[in-house]
């Protein structure tokens, strides 16, 4: 599932900044993406609560400042979904 998860993100993630998918890395973070300001931080965040039908926490959107990060929350959250 994580498999999944990754390239949907790196998929939206690649649009959102504007940038070729092959530069969207599981290691990709503000630190490695110029464009990772924080609005496009926001849009990212929304953007993934309506493909992955989630809604994220304030302290959530605060913690999700890499890709890696981003789906290991995506996972947990759609794990719970499937309870």
């Amino acid at each position: 599932m994580k498999e999944t998860i990754l390239a949907q993100v790196q998929q939206i993630a690649a649009d959102i900044f504007n940038l070729p998918l092959s530069l969207i890395t599981v290691e990709s973070s503000p630190d490695t993406i110029d464009a990772w300001d924080s609005l496009r931080h926001l849009s990212l965040m929304l953007a993934l609560e309506q493909n992955f039908e989630v809604e994220f926490a304030p302290e959530e959107i605060d913690q999700m400042f890499s890709i890696d990060a981003i789906i290991s929350l995506l996972h947990e959250k759609l794990s719970e979904k499937v309870r």
